[in-house]
């Protein structure tokens, strides 16, 4: 018997068309059908790609009678968020320094003009 690890948020939005899911689900509910049919592949691997998003729990199905709908829950990628948030601070240093390197070269740059 194998058991499977729970898959996470990484894991997920590693995938191409899983992104593309959450873009298309992020502001309006669609259910598997309108899913698929944006793509060029067989339902079943579309299937597939939303089981492992609810797996890792970025997206919820609700059934509204027949239809199942798939919703993204957001607050899910907090993770990912959390994790890139030391290198947004990093390239945020990087850059300013830049800015100030280039308004130093600026100002030499008429200075010698002068």
């Amino acid at each position: 018997m194998t058991v499977h690890a729970r898959r996470d948020v990484f894991q997920a939005i590693a995938d191409p068309t899983r992104r593309e899911i959450l873009n298309m689900i992020a502001y309006q509910s669609l259910n598997l059908n309108a899913i698929a049919e944006k793509f060029d592949v067989s339902r079943p691997a579309i299937s597939q790609h939303i089981k492992i998003l609810t797996e890792c729990g970025l997206v919820i199905i609700r059934e509204q009678g027949r239809e199942r709908y798939c919703e993204v829950q957001a607050q899910k990628l907090t993770e990912v968020a959390d994790w890139l948030e030391p290198f947004r601070k990093l390239w945020e240093h990087r850059f300013s320094k830049l800015d100030t390197l280039l308004v130093k070269m600026q100002s030499t740059k008429k200075t010698k003009k002068r």
